[in-house]
C-alpha cells in the first residue's frame, strides 16, 4: 500500500490515528499526575524565579510597567516557539526559525513592499512576511520529508541560507518602516497591553486548539512517536511532515511582523540565535526532544521563565555571561528530567 493510496482521511481515522500514538504512561492518579504534575512545577518555578526577582530588584521588577516589558520580551520568541512545539514533537527540529524571521523582516520592509503597501495598505507587508516564512517552512519540509535530508541538516542550511539572503537583499543596512498604516495597526497598546503581546495570546491559544483538539494534532503526536505505525494507520506521513515545518516558517513570518511592530526596522540581523531560546523554551516546557508528547501550555511557560530570568538579570545590571550559564544549567537539568521520566516510563522487558 503506497502513502498515497491511504493520504484521504476515512470516518475511523481518529480511532486509527489513536492507536497510532504512543501508550498513554500509566501511573497514579492523582490531581498532580502527567501533564498536570509538569505544569505545575513550571507555575512553582515561574513564581520562585518571580521571588529572586523582587527580592534582588524590588519594586522595579514588580511594577506593571516592567510585567508588560516581560511579556513583550516573550512575545515574539513565544510565537516561534509555538511553531517549535509542532515540530518537536513530530521528532523533528527546526535551527532556521532565527534567520527566517529576519529574511521576513527584510523582505517586508524592501522599497518595493513599502510602495505597494502605501497604495494597498499594511496587509502586503504583512502578507509578504508570511509568505517568505511559509515558503522557507516548505523548502525545508520538502527536504526533509520528501528529500530525506536530516532535519538538523536541511535546517541548518536554511538558517545559513537565509540569513545570506537577508543580508543581500538589505545590503547590510537597517530598513526602516515607513508606512503610517501598519504602524499605527501593530505598534502601541491595546486595553494597555502591547498589541505583540495580543498576538503571542492569540497565537498561543490557536497552538493549544490545533494540537489537543484537532485531528492534525492527533497525527502529530502518532508521527512524533511511531512514525512506521502512524503510516500503518492511513496518515500520510511526509506531507503531514511537510505541513509541520510548513506551520514553523508560518510561526516566523508572524514573528518577523512583531518584530517590524516592536523595533519599526527590518535588519539581517533580527532573530539572531533565536532558534536556540525557542527550543530551550520547548524543552523545559515539557516537549519531548524524541517526539510523541507535546504541551503548548508547557511551552508557553517555558518561555515565560527564560524572558523572566533575563529581566532579572538586567534589573541587576549582571553579565549576559553569566545569564548563559544560568539557561544553560536550566536547559540541562530539564533534558535530564526529561530522560529520566522518559526511562521510567518505558516498558520492562525480561
Amino acid at each position: 500500500m503506497s502513502e498515497h493510496q491511504v493520504s484521504t482521511p476515512t470516518a475511523d481515522e481518529p480511532a486509527r490515528t489513536e492507536r497510532a500514538a504512543p501508550p498513554p504512561v500509566r501511573t497514579r492518579r492523582g490531581p498532580a499526575s502527567g501533564g498536570a504534575a509538569r505544569t505545575l512545577g513550571l507555575v512553582i518555578a515561574l513564581a520562585a524565579i518571580g521571588v529572586v526577582g523582587y527580592v534582588t530588584a524590588g519594586s522595579r521588577f514588580a511594577s506593571v510597567d516592567n510585567l508588560l516589558v516581560i511579556l513583550s520580551t516573550a512575545s515574539i520568541i513565544g510565537v516561534i516557539s509555538i511553531g517549535m512545539t509542532f515540530v518537536i514533537t513530530a521528532g523533528g527540529i527546526d535551527l532556521s526559525v532565527g534567520s527566517v524571521l529576519g529574511l521576513a523582516s527584510v523582505w517586508a520592509t524592501t522599497l518595493a513592499t513599502q510602495t505597494m503597501a502605501e497604495q494597498y495598505g499594511w496587509i502586503v507587508m504583512v502578507g509578504c512576511a508570511l509568505l517568505v516564512g511559509v515558503a522557507a517552512g516548505l523548502v525545508n519540509g520538502v527536504l526533509v520529508a520528501y528529500g530525506r535530508v536530516v532535519a538538523f541538516i536541511a535546517t541548518l542550511a536554511m538558517l545559513v541560507a537565509a540569513r545570506g539572503l537577508a543580508e543581500l537583499i538589505a545590503q547590510r543596512r537597517t530598513q526602516l518602516v515607513t508606512v503610517s498604516s501598519f504602524s499605527s495597526t501593530f505598534k502601541g497598546d491595546l486595553l494597555g497591553v502591547p498589541k505583540i503581546v495580543w498576538i503571542f495570546a492569540a497565537v498561543a491559544v490557536a497552538g493549544w486548539f490545533l494540537l489537543n483538539r484537532t485531528t492534525f494534532g492527533r497525527r502529530t503526536v502518532a508521527v512524533g512517536g511511531n512514525p512506521e505505525a502512524a503510516r500503518l494507520a492511513g496518515i500520510a506521513v511526509r506531507r503531514h511532515t511537510m505541513l509541520l515545518y510548513a506551520l514553523s516558517g508560518l510561526a516566523a513570518g508572524i514573528a518577523g511582523v512583531m518584530m517590524l511592530a516592536r523595533t519599526g526596522a527590518g535588519s539581517s540581523t533580527n532573530g539572531q540565535l533565536y532558534e536556540l531560546d525557542a527550543i530551550a523554551a520547548v524543552v523545559v516546557g515539557g516537549t519531548l526532544l524524541a517526539g510523541g508528547r507535546g504541551t503548548i501550555v508547557g511551552t508557553v511557560l517555558g518561555v515565560l521563565i527564560f524572558a523572566t530570568l533575563t529581566n532579572i538579570f538586567v534589573q541587576n545590571n549582571l553579565d549576559s555571561s553569566v545569564q548563559a550559564v544560568a539557561k544553560g544549567a536550566i536547559i540541562i537539568a530539564a533534558v535530564l528530567l526529561q530522560q529520566r521520566f522518559t526511562t521510567r516510563s518505558a516498558p520492562r522487558t525480561t
